[in-house]
């Protein structure tokens, strides 16, 4: 399971932490039509590099077949549009942004972020390599150019004149394989005194709350601080300063300048990487009882599902997101056992989950159908769901929760 070499340093061979088996592409919803065609599966195999300390996982699943047409709008989760909508309001703020200054997100997903920057009168461009999303967003106002973003796209950028006071990396950095080509395409269009702004999944919280089910093929690196302060030097990057916020399970939000910025790092950034060094994130130790734990969860989930399908109880599932896709997988949970999916995405509902094929349907199905239990695979979104399914849960429905542990609310 060594794979490749690492894609930030290039030491080889890469250290073996997790192996989920081989999956179906978790985001690659069915229509009905292709329940019958067989569903193309890769290798779903985690690693550290003994290098960088970087956590990646070894299969590369090209950005095109996975992104051109996508089925994530950011938009339907009120928790992501309330944090988007202070982030925004919070950067003009702290950085005196006025309205010649240019805000570029990349992967701005529908818009749902740069709305916030525009309403208060700010210029916006918006890279969104999914057509069927940056569609979404223009027809929001939004302009966005539907390409990956990388060295080329940058340099095209930087031709045009279009260097950004502040640039946003959401949840994006996971997902592109050549990192150095993003990194470098940061740079490029970084104005010398701009900032990105860069939220990237913890890999601290990951293996801590053991969000196992956050690992698919989309997302090729979990990344720790001193992973990515080791990448971004390459690159005439710095970091000068973090946050460790819970979205998502647990994120590092960085702001990250030119070296040659006049921006001088906080302390926190130092605080961080003391904490990485001493709980040992970069050291393969840390990551050896990761796959025990992984194997516990699941076991258990399947005894209690089983236990409840015994006694008769009707199960059903809430979001069809990806990290749902990777634990219905991994534990081997189908039709056998679950009735259906819901989800609050009209993209998503008449299709499959892939792999397992349980049908997805809207929220509403949860009362009409009234299922006993609901494992909440979108356990990211636990309060913001709890508080939507008021009416189900009034009326004797129960959620179980995956992770960290197997909990029934």
């Amino acid at each position: 399971m060594n794979g490749p070499a690492c894609r930030s340093c290039a030491h080889e061979p890469l250290t073996p932490v997790l192996s989920l088996g081989t999956t179906p592409l978790a985001n690659r919803l069915l229509t009905e039509e292709e329940l019958a065609k067989p569903e193309r599966r890769y290798p779903l195999e985690l690693a550290y590099c003994s290098g960088c300390s970087l956590v990646q996982i070894t299969e590369t699943v090209s950005p095109e077949e996975l992104f051109t047409d996508y089925v994530y709008f950011s938009s339907f989760s009120d928790a992501m549009l309330v944090h988007a909508k202070d982030l925004a309001g919070r950067v003009v703020r702290e950085q005196g942004l006025r309205a010649q200054d240019l805000v570029i997100e990349i992967a701005s997903n529908d818009g749902y972020l740069l709305q916030y920057y525009k309403e208060l009168g700010i210029r916006v461009l918006g890279i969104e390599p999914a057509r069927n999303i940056a569609k979404v967003a223009r027809e929001r106002g939004i302009p966005t150019r539907s390409e990956f973003f990388g060295t080329k796209l940058a340099d095209s950028l930087v031709a045009e004149g279009s260097r950004a006071a502040v640039v946003h990396a959401n949840n994006v950095m996971a997902h592109v394989p050549d990192i150095h080509a993003f990194a470098a395409g940061l740079f490029a269009i970084l104005a010398d005194e701009g900032l990105a702004l860069i939220e990237v999944p913890y890999v601290r919280e990951m293996v801590n709350r053991c969000e196992f089910d956050t690992i698919y093929h989309e997302h090729v690196f979990y990344f720790s601080l001193t992973a990515l302060v080791g990448l971004f030097s390459r690159h005439q990057l710095k970091v000068v300063d973090v946050e460790i916020i819970d979205l998502h399970g647990g994120s590092l939000l960085l702001r990250v300048a030119r070296h040659e910025a006049k921006r001088p790092a906080t302390v926190r950034v130092d605080e961080v990487l003391a904490d990485e060094r001493r709980t040992g994130i970069a050291g393969s130790a840390y990551y050896e009882g990761f796959s025990r734990q992984v194997t516990s969860v699941r076991d258990a989930l399947r005894r209690v599902l089983g236990d409840l399908k015994t006694k008769g109880a009707r199960l059903a599932a809430y979001g069809a997101a990806a990290k749902g896709s990777t634990l219905l997988n991994y534990a081997g949970i189908g039709r056998e056992t679950l009735d259906f999916v819901v989800d609050r995405s009209p993209h998503k509902q008449g299709k499959f989950m892939p792999g397992v094929h349980l049908p997805i349907r809207a929220p509403s199905v949860l009362l009409e159908q009234r299922p006993d239990y609901v494992v909440l695979l979108a356990w990211n979104f636990k309060d913001e769901i709890l508080a939507q399914q008021s009416d189900f849960r009034q009326a004797g429905g129960k959620f179980i929760v995956p992770v960290p542990a197997v909990s029934i609310v």
